[in-house]
């Protein structure tokens, strides 16, 4: 067995959901070994901002809460050494938050097998999250368990934070609408990638799975996935022809040496382009299976 999975039982979900899970669980997300890779492309994206404002490569923002699972004394301990997934949503009790709850609660068990965390958010008080998720649960068309924590942000404090309300006109609104936010955060608390969607559209649980998955691709193997990854480069051409052989490949990030790049990717492809400029270098899905770590 791979030394970076093991078989763990789901110790966080609480006993009143009179249900245990098993399952194998990547326990930690290593960053690549490449010294040209994941960590020098990470540090053009600075850790803080000078006006306040959340960005990528950002530390986020800690907080204490109260959530459905109980008190946290502190999100970075809750997530510590963890892929983790913040999700906003608008309110309880409307229409379409209902739908992304249930969704992503039949999406959970893909995301803890990839050792991600997942939880969610509005100012509801978490009274009102326990009430509504009876409502969640029952308007779902698939058979789903509530297993992520919902936190309850009456104060606001988290929202501000993290930018999904302005503090300057929320007290006004009748009805504070939190943005349907996306975080996702790797295991030293950057912020990797964000989505904000208005209170109107759904967001589409498939692809924050499949963000989760590139970004942590990208993390430990120093590449980068390309537009409609996995299904991309289907039938690319070759000095000889064309070839089906990249389909689901993905690139070298950009600050990858020729020298790292021969070393842990030996026989990668670059695509012969007008500019002649050798950036398009291409690795397949058995490739990065075989990188070393």
């Amino acid at each position: 067995q791979h030394p970076n999975y093991r078989v763990a039982m789901l110790a966080v979900i609480p006993r009143r959901l009179g249900c245990t899970l098993t399952r194998h669980v990547r326990v930690m997300s290593t960053v690549s070994p490449m010294k040209t890779g994941t960590d020098m492309y990470m540090s053009l994206y600075p850790e803080g901002s000078t006006d306040g404002g959340l960005r990528l490569g950002n530390i986020v923002p800690d907080f204490k809460a109260e959530t459905t699972h109980g008190s946290w004394e502190s999100f970075h301990d809750w997530k510590r050494g963890k892929w983790a997934i913040l999700f906003s949503h608008p309110a309880d009790f409307t229409p379409v938050c209902t739908t992304e709850i249930g969704r992503l609660a039949v999406k959970f068990d893909d995301l803890y097998a990839a050792d991600c965390l997942v939880a969610t958010l509005s100012v509801d008080p978490v009274k009102s999250h326990e009430e509504w998720l009876d409502d969640v649960v029952a308007h779902c068309e698939n058979d789903i368990t509530i297993k992520f924590p919902i936190i309850g942000d009456a104060d606001r404090s988290i929202s501000t934070a993290y930018g999904m309300i302005d503090p300057g006109t929320s007290g006004d609104q009748e009805l504070p609408l939190t943005i349907r936010a996306v975080f996702i955060i790797n295991p030293e608390n950057k912020l990797m990638l964000s989505l904000n969607y208005p209170a109107c559209v759904g967001r589409n649980m498939d692809e924050i799975v499949r963000c989760v998955k590139a970004l942590q691709l990208s993390y430990e193997k120093s590449i980068a996935t390309p537009a409609n990854w996995p299904n991309n480069h289907a039938d690319i051409p070759l000095a000889d022809g064309r070839t089906t052989d990249f389909k689901g490949s993905v690139f070298l990030l950009p600050t990858v040496s020729d020298e790292e790049a021969a070393e842990h990717y030996p026989g990668y492809h670059t695509c012969d382009v007008p500019s002649k400029k050798p950036y398009l270098r291409l690795v397949t899905e058995e490739m990065v299976k075989k990188a070393t770590k």
